[in-house]
């Protein structure tokens, strides 16, 4: 007989399945909203689900015959359920997606957490800076977006800089300069930080931009007309000049954008397209009427569900935890009484589900079919180039054919300071960059790179080794004999066995001739330069190689700003910070003169003449 367990206050309980006498476990659940969760033998999380009334809900696993394989094969693994009630359907809802992006189950359609939307923003200061966010916006900045992608919000600030030459430099630069910067000689910038407009036509443009971020370019270009006639009444042909340029490039935005809306419309349209076993769900944002971008989406463990249910998923864990715009267009209903229920609780108000909508918000939509089919061919594209590099360099290298993770190090520093090193991983037919890590190298001679790959490979197979890891079925070194034997030895000694090839850049050091190298063998393999095995060795090898200079650059700067300045005395954390921030970095404080230094909240006469003669000694 299943037992049943309070484990919280909060409604939890817990349904040990022993012998599955499923009648028992059916009659102690309770009519009520919340979230139930299917573990299996190991304690691993198979399902996580939500429901109206979880008596009939979880019922339906055990009562109805007539399930998919996907969800037998999910019955036969269950050993116990918990659930939990919650006061509220929408209340279920977030729970349940809460659940789903901290335990991953492997049966639910799994979408990737990505909630780092980014804002473009104006600041509040006198002349206010154009830039852009992401997470929480600066107090009393005015935010617009959000923007698909960083790419979409820096074609934006381009646009502005074009048309409205607002200034893009912080305010320590910005505070400091003494002439105008190059964004301002090739008219990306009005010059407010010298003078070089005033601080009422600066408002004006600033205001202008505010109208257009809003969707009111009419408004905007019926003000750059009037200014344009009054220059030009004025005999001020050169300012009438830059005003019809400014009108000019407004126009062919107009242009480009695929639907005039007549409205301030912020709506989100979201289109899901199956092909080829693939599932993708592409979203077009709209923001006050303009058309901002798209992004796609390719989510897991959709196989085998239904779009509705594949849309459903994907509404309930994208707009947890960001805004919710007014209107959501949709091909197709998916649960819509459950999805508005979700919305609303998110935005704190209602908000329209709008399914096979007609006129302008159709070609929305069809723009986001159109998107997600893009995507899949792309996405089909890829695979079948990686599958061919894949294959080749299994059958160069004499691998096993269910041989898909590659792991490669690599090992950057600048003559032994700061070391640093990175692993990247390919999987799956593709880079893999959450599983990323870097190891900052410490306790070896400066520049010893073969020590420095025998600690990376330490720590990181080390784990691996406890249980705590995956291990690749190929280990990559960006080097030559002695960066293997030493990552050998690292090997020998946590006590696995990983085939690994050595990378090095061969005697001319050009892509195409690399050698690889093999810790057995004395001579080394020469692919041709055109063999897709050696393509994919390149592509991990320099991604690798990426990854670690900027982690070394990064820790280097650190390093460096902290050394030169913490060794001041009278400079705790709290100056060194206001010092960095009033001059926008090292750089800026190691330029600035005496009086320069004084001028900074809490540095006396004394302490800025200690700064500057100890940064110029």
């Amino acid at each position: 007989m299943p037992r049943i367990e309070p484990t919280s206050d909060a409604g939890q309980s817990q349904v040990e399945l022993q012998g599955f006498d499923i009648r028992s476990f059916l009659a102690s659940l309770p009519g009520l909203p919340g979230v139930y969760r299917m573990i299996g033998a190991r304690d691993d999380v198979l399902y996580v689900g939500k429901a109206r009334d979880l008596k009939k809900r979880v019922s339906s696993y055990f009562n109805r015959s007539d399930h998919g394989p996907r969800i037998e094969l999910m019955i036969g693994q269950i050993a116990r359920v918990e659930f939990t009630v919650t006061a509220s359907e929408a209340e279920a809802f977030i729970l349940e997606n809460n659940l789903i992006k901290s335990l991953t189950p492997r049966y639910n359609i799994l979408f990737r957490d990505d909630k780092s939307y980014p804002y473009l923003t104006l600041s509040s200061d006198r002349f206010p800076r154009l830039g852009f966010f992401r997470g929480t916006p600066a107090p009393r900045s005015r935010s617009f977006g959000p923007y698909p992608g960083a790419s979409s919000v820096r074609e934006s600030v381009q646009l502005l800089q074009k048309v409205f030459r607002l200034r893009t430099c912080e305010n320590g630069v910005f505070s400091n300069r003494t002439r105008p910067c190059l964004l301002h000689q090739i008219n990306r910038c009005s010059g407010p930080c010298v003078g070089l407009v005033t601080e009422a036509d600066y408002a004006a443009d600033v205001r202008n931009a505010e109208l257009f971020l809003s969707g009111r370019d009419d408004v905007v270009v019926d003000a750059l007309r009037a200014r344009m006639q009054q220059a030009s009444s004025n005999l001020a042909f050169e300012e009438a000049a830059a005003l019809r340029d400014q009108i000019q490039v407004l126009a062919s935005m107009q242009q480009k954008q695929h639907v005039d809306t007549g409205t301030a419309l912020d709506a989100d349209a979201i289109a899901l397209v199956q092909s080829n076993a693939i599932t993708c769900v592409n979203l077009v944002m709209v923001r006050s009427g303009r058309y901002l971008g798209d992004r796609s989406f390719f989510p897991q463990h959709a196989e085998g569900h239904d779009p509705g249910e594949v849309l459903s998923a994907f509404l309930t864990q994208h707009y947890v935890g960001i805004a919710v715009p007014r209107l959501v267009i949709l091909q197709q209903a998916a649960d819509s009484e459950s999805v508005r229920a979700i919305l609303a609780e998110q935005a704190g108000r209602a908000s329209q589900v709008l399914v096979r909508p007609q006129g302008e918000r159709r070609v929305w939509l069809e723009m986001a079919e159109r998107n997600a089919a893009q995507a899949i061919d792309q996405r089909l594209r890829e695979y079948a180039t990686q599958d061919e590099r894949l294959a080749a360099l299994r059958e160069a290298l004499d691998l096993d054919e269910g041989v898909t993770r590659i792991e490669c190090f690599d090992i950057s520093h600048t003559q032994g300071e700061a070391t640093v090193a990175s692993c990247v991983v390919y999987d799956n037919l593709g880079m893999r960059p959450a599983e990323y890590r870097r190891y900052n190298i410490t306790d070896i001679t400066p520049g010893d790179d073969y020590a420095a790959m025998r600690q990376a490979l330490s720590r990181r197979y080390g784990k691996v080794q406890r249980g705590e890891g995956v291990a690749p079925g190929l280990v990559l070194i960006d080097g030559g004999r002695g960066q293997v034997n030493a990552a050998g030895a690292a090997m020998d000694e946590i006590g696995l066995a990983i085939a690994m090839i050595g990378v090095a850049k061969g005697p001319e050091r050009k892509a195409g001739m690399e050698e690889l190298i093999f810790p057995d063998r004395e001579e080394p393999l020469h692919l041709a330069p055109d063999h897709p095995g050696l393509h994919l060795i390149q592509q991990i090898r320099d991604e690798a190689h990426r990854f670690a200079i900027t982690g070394h650059r990064a820790r280097r700067a650190k390093a460096r700003t902290s050394s030169s300045l913490q060794d001041i005395p009278g400079i705790g954390a709290k100056r060194r910070k206001q010092l960095l921030e009033h001059f926008g970095g090292l750089r800026g404080v190691e330029s600035a003169s005496i009086a320069d230094l004084e001028r900074v909240a809490g540095i006396s006469h004394t302490l800025a003449e200690l700064i500057y003669r100890t940064l110029h000694s």
